[in-house]
């Protein structure tokens, strides 16, 4: 009799051949070590290098999806609707995020918080894992927008790991295709009043090329917020022209 499956991590993957077999061992040792009935999902995006290869031949055990549309949103989605846990781990398959952390996400989504953000400024993040423009003007000023237009006190609201359960993943209706999808799904679950928590983690330089294109990606964020805040988009310019 097969154990039900409580956790599904979820791995988006673009030519990540230097790095996908490290971070699918790492949440394998993670998921033995603690006893976590667990699953592993790599979405491979269109991978170039051969990922999707290394996935079939060494992991047997992994379950690898395909989603052609290109996009950061788009490989989570397929990955995640590919799950079965009662609950969902997202984190790249750049080898960046804290895997060894894994149960305290667990832990937090058990005591029955819907959505858990990791967060890279809450803990640390080692030399050359993030650009100086990243860290101290990108990240932040997003991060900062977010909680002025939408409320809750996340830290690191772009932060690749997360977890979540899947009731949760249901109730944000998310449908955004690319980087944008990890401010949709703050967004909404601040919106439904889900319960959020957050773990600080370890950030680590990655491995291969980044997919980050740092103006066009923050400025997708930034027009997904504007639109999810219409006040902000409209009424406060407005209230301002008036008075002038």
């Amino acid at each position: 009799m097969s154990v039900p499956v409580e956790l599904s991590v979820v791995l988006p993957c673009l030519n990540e051949a230097e790095s996908v077999g490290i971070c699918i061992e790492k949440v394998r040792a993670v998921l033995e070590r603690h006893g976590i009935a667990g699953e592993i999902i790599v979405a491979d995006n269109g991978s170039t290098d051969g990922s999707p290869d290394i996935v079939r031949t060494r992991y047997p055990f992994v379950r690898l999806v395909v989603e052609p549309e290109r996009g950061y949103g788009a490989a989570l989605r397929r990955g995640i609707e590919a799950a079965t846990g009662t609950y969902v781990l997202m984190a790249d398959a750049d080898d960046t995020y804290d895997f060894p952390k894994i149960p305290e996400f667990l832990s937090l989504l058990r005591q029955g918080y819907d959505l858990v953000m990791g967060s890279r400024f809450r803990g640390t993040i080692l030399p050359g894992a993030m650009t100086w423009s990243h860290r101290y003007i990108g990240n932040p000023i997003l991060s900062g927008i977010l909680r002025l237009f939408f409320g809750g006190g996340v830290s690191d609201a772009h932060c690749g790991m997360r977890a979540f359960s899947r009731e949760a993943y249901r109730a944000m209706n998310l449908h955004t295709t690319g980087m944008e999808f990890a401010s949709e799904m703050v967004i909404h679950a601040l919106k439904k009043k889900l319960r959020i928590a957050e773990v600080p983690i370890t950030y680590a330089p990655r491995r291969g090329t980044s997919k980050l294109v740092g103006f066009r990606d923050a400025w997708r964020h930034l027009r997904f917020m504007l639109i999810y805040s219409p006040n902000h988009l409209f009424l406060v310019p407005g209230v301002f022209i008036c008075a002038v």
